[in-house]
C-alpha cells in the first residue's frame, strides 16, 4: 500500500501525490529543491497526531519517514522541504481563533496579513516582529524561525511575543508549551510521561552545561541560529519556559498546531528621516549617530536595489489601487531623476521615528537630522505615510524585485542574513566588503541597519557548476568572519538546510553537540524535519541545490 493511501485512512484533511502537487511544494524562496514523497493538508490537530504518530511508529520500524511542517512556503534556507511528508497548514488549519486584549490565538497557517487586519480590528494591536515578507508569510513559520523584521529594533523578536504554544511532540503526544514556575517545573518532571522526560532531561543538560551555554550566546540583538537554550530558563522571574526552544526551531523539536501570541499598539505618528550615502565608509557613524534618538525602524537598501526599483516602477505599484497607484508613481519622479543623471546613492537609510503626537515623531527626525550636519550625506525628511510609501516599498520589495525581474539569473540567499553588533562596523565591514568582492558575482545588500542585521543577496546563475560552487566556497569565509565578532550566522530567517552544516563555526563543536543531544531528547527517532538544526552536511546543500533558474 502506498504511504498516500495510509496516510488518506487515518486523517480527516487531503492527502496528495500526484506529481503537480509535489513539484508545488518541493520549492520555497531558498536555492534549494526537494520533492516531498507524499502532501498532508491537516484539517486539525488530531490530523497532525495521526500524522506524526504513523512517522513515529514507522521509524520504530525502521522505515525512512519523516515530518516537515510548512505553512505559506516563504522560507528562504529550505527549512520546509523536504523529500518525506510535507505538512502543509495553509488550507485548513488557517483560522484566528481568538482575540484579546493583548493577545491573539491563531493556527499556524494563517497569513500574516489575515491575522493582522483581524487584530487591528478587535484590538487595535498588532504582533509587532512581522518580517519584511508580511504580506505572503504565514503564523506558523513566524514562530518557527523565530521572525523579525522592521520593527524589531523597538519591539523586540517573536520569541518575546509567544505566550504558549500547542505543540505535537515526536511520539504523536501533545503539550502546551508555556512559562512554568519552578514549582510547576518540579511537577512536570514527576509525571512518567514523554513530556516529562523530556523536562527532567532538558533542565539537568541546561544545569549541567550552563556557564557554556550562557558564553555561546550571541553579542547582538538578533538571532534565529541553533537551539536557543540560554533563553529556556530565566533565573531572575524563576521560570522554565520551553516556548522559547519551539520559537525558531523549524519544526525540529515538535510540530505547532496553535499559538498564542501577544499584540502591542504601535504609536500612530511618525516622520522619516532618509539619509542618502555615497561613502560607505562613514555608515558606522551615521548609524551611531542616528540611534541616539531611538528610531522605530532603521532599515536600509543599496544602488542595486535602487537601480532595480526605478526600472520596475510599474511592477511594484500594479498592485495598488488606481489613486494609490497614480500617486506613488508621481512620488518616485525624484528617483528616475537620479538613476538618469547618474546621482544614484550607494547606500539609502530610512529610520523612521513613531511618537504619540505628530510634532514629536517630527521633532525626533529634525534632532537626528541635526546630528548629521557636516556629514557628507544628503538628507531628507518624509513627514507623511505618502510620502514614505516609496521607500517602504522599494525596501519590502527588494528581494521580490530580484526574484521576478532577472531572468537567467537567481536571488540566492546564502550569505543573506548576518547580524553584527553596529559597533563593530568600522572593522568589519571592510573585512565583509574584501570577501565578497573576491568573488565574480553582483549582489544587493538591504536590511535593518540599525540592529547590525544585513541581507546581501547575491544574484547567480544556478544553472552554472562554478556558481554553485562559489556558495559553499564563501559561506564559511562569511560565517567566520560573523563569529570573529561574536555576531550571528542568521538574526531572522534560521538555519535550514543552507546554514546548520556550519553551526559549529558560530558555536564551536562542544555547543553542536548539546544541540544534538537536545534534538535527540526531544526527536529520538529523527521523525521531525531531520537535517535541520542538526546532521546537516554540506553535501546536503550541494544535493539539493536547484540547477536552474
Amino acid at each position: 500500500m502506498l504511504l498516500s493511501e495510509r496516510l488518506a485512512r487515518i486523517i480527516n484533511g487531503d492527502v496528495a501525490d500526484d506529481a503537480a502537487t509535489r513539484e508545488k511544494y518541493s520549492r520555497d524562496t531558498s536555492i534549494f529543491e526537494r520533492r516531498p514523497e507524499v502532501v498532508v493538508f491537516p484539517k486539525d490537530a488530531d490530523d497532525v497526531v495521526a500524522v506524526v504518530r504513523y512517522a513515529y511508529e514507522a521509524c520504530g520500524r525502521g522505515e525512512n519517514v519523516s515530518v516537515t511542517p510548512r505553512s505559506a512556503g516563504t522560507d528562504m534556507t529550505g527549512g520546509d522541504l523536504t523529500d518525506s511528508i510535507s505538512l502543509v497548514f495553509t488550507k485548513y488549519m488557517n483560522h484566528v481563533i481568538e482575540v484579546g486584549g493583548d493577545y491573539a490565538v491563531t493556527e499556524p497557517g494563517v497569513y500574516y496579513r489575515d491575522f493582522e487586519k483581524e487584530t487591528l480590528a478587535k484590538s487595535g494591536k498588532i504582533l509587532a516582529s512581522y518580517p519584511a515578507s508580511r504580506e505572503i508569510c504565514a503564523m506558523g513559520g513566524i514562530v518557527s524561525n523565530n521572525a523579525g523584521g522592521e520593527l524589531t529594533l523597538r519591539y523586540g523578536k517573536t520569541n518575546d511575543y509567544v505566550r504558549e504554544l500547542d505543540i505535537v511532540l515526536s511520539d504523536g503526544s501533545q503539550i502546551v508549551a508555556r512559562p512554568l514556575s519552578m514549582p510547576q517545573l518540579a511537577e512536570k518532571e514527576r509525571e512518567q510521561t514523554f513530556e516529562g522526560d523530556i523536562y527532567r532531561k532538558l533542565h539537568a543538560l541546561i544545569d549541567a552545561h550552563a556557564a557554556e551555554i550562557e558564553a555561546a550566546r550571541p553579542n547582538v540583538t538578533k538571532n534565529s541560529a541553533g537551539y536557543t537554550l540560554w533563553n529556556v530558563m530565566d533565573k531572575e522571574r524563576e521560570t522554565f519556559d520551553l516556548t522559547q526552544l519551539f520559537c525558531g526551531a523549524q519544526g525540529t523539536l515538535g510540530i505547532i498546531t496553535k499559538e498564542k501570541l501577544a499584540l502591542v499598539k504601535l504609536k500612530e505618528k511618525r516622520a522619516m528621516l532618509v539619509v542618502f550615502l555615497t561613502d560607505i565608509g562613514i555608515l558606522p557613524e551615521v548609524v551611531r549617530r542616528v540611534l541616539k534618538f531611538n528610531p522605530e525602524s532603521f532599515e536600509s537598501y543599496d544602488d542595486q536595489t535602487f537601480s532595480l526599483a526605478v526600472k520596475f516602477i510599474p511592477q511594484i505599484i500594479g498592485h495598488l489601487g488606481f489613486f494609490k497607484m497614480i500617486a506613488l508613481g508621481f512620488a518616485f519622479l525624484p528617483e528616475v531623476w537620479l538613476a538618469l543623471t547618474g546621482g544614484i546613492p550607494k547606500l539609502v537609510l530610512m529610520a523612521e521615528f513613531a511618537e504619540d503626537t505628530a510634532e514629536e515623531a517630527l521633532e525626533a527626525a529634525k534632532q537626528a537630522r541635526a546630528e548629521l550636519d557636516g556629514m557628507a550625506v544628503r538628507t531628507k525628511i518624509a513627514r507623511s505615510e505618502a510620502q514614505t510609501a516609496k521607500y517602504w516599498t522599494i525596501r519590502r520589495e527588494s528581494f521580490s524585485l530580484l526574484r521576478k525581474n532577472l531572468r537567467g539569473m537567481f536571488a540566492a540567499p546564502f550569505i543573506d542574513d548576518i547580524v553584527v553588533h553596529p559597533d563593530d562596523y568600522p572593522t568589519f565591514l571592510p573585512e565583509l566588503h574584501e570577501l565578497v568582492e573576491g568573488h565574480r558575482f553582483i549582489y544587493t545588500i538591504a536590511g535593518h541597519i540599525g540592529d547590525g542585521n544585513f541581507h546581501i543577496i547575491p544574484l547567480e546563475h544556478m544553472d552554472n557548476p562554478a556558481a554553485r560552487a562559489e556558495i559553499t566556497d564563501l559561506m564559511p569565509k562569511v560565517f567566520a568572519l560573523v563569529a570573529k565578532y561574536k555576531g550571528s550566522i542568521t538574526g531572522e530567517h534560521n538555519d535550514g538546510i543552507i546554514r546548520t552544516p556550519y553551526l559549529p563555526i558560530m558555536f564551536g563543536d562542544k555547543m553542536c553537540k548539546l544541540f544534538a543531544e537536545v534534538k535527540n531528547i526531544f526527536d529520538p527517532l529523527g521523525v521531525l524535519n531531520p537535517g535541520k538544526k542538526t546532521g546537516g552536511t554540506v553535501e546536503d546543500i550541494k544535493r539539493s541545490m536547484i540547477t536552474h533558474t
